[in-house]
């Protein structure tokens, strides 16, 4: 019996990527063939970088590992994990709180495109870590250096010249 080949797509925001979607990345590699980190374009967020900006940071990271792509999508989720041809849709869970929104989501999926999704739990340092939260930690001058990347670091220290700062 031959193994089928799987591509994951791990779809999102991230605006920007954080330590926590890192870690369900490297963790989720080793059960998939393939991974797409699929950098959504949201006309509703109010955005800090732009698609092309999170692309790169995040190709940046993943650059050692040689089963992920990176690329950006407009539009349903559903249609581009089609156009690409996963077989499954990654999302990390944080929290019970997730849980509810990402099941009510993943059912959805399944009955309208009839794809599966699979969650990998965030590590547990990583649990409470979001993307908005990044955002406004930063703009209100936190130091991030434990839950964001240092390249993420940097562009964030751009955006904001006062982040790290505050002790």
């Amino acid at each position: 019996m031959t193994k089928q080949f799987v591509r994951a797509l791990f779809p999102g925001s991230f605006d920007p990527i954080t330590n926590g979607h890192l870690d369900v990345v490297r963790r989720a590699i080793k059960l998939f063939d393939e991974l797409v980190i699929a950098v959504g374009r949201s006309p509703v967020k109010n955005q800090l970088f732009s698609p092309e900006e999170r692309v790169e940071m995040i190709q940046e990271l993943v650059a050692d590992l040689p089963r992920v792509r990176v690329e950006s999508f407009e539009g349903l989720t559903v249609e581009y994990a089609a156009r690409v041809k996963a077989d499954v849709i990654l999302r990390g869970l944080r929290s019970l709180t997730d849980v509810q929104y990402e099941f009510q989501l993943a059912m959805t999926n399944r009955a309208v495109a009839g794809i599966e999704t699979v969650f990998v739990m965030t590590s547990e340092q990583y649990g409470f870590t979001s993307s908005t939260l990044i955002r406004e930690v930063a703009s209100l001058g936190g130091n991030l250096s434990n839950l964001v990347p240092r390249n993420v670091q940097g562009r964030l220290e751009q955006r904001f010249p006062t982040t790290g700062k505050r002790t």
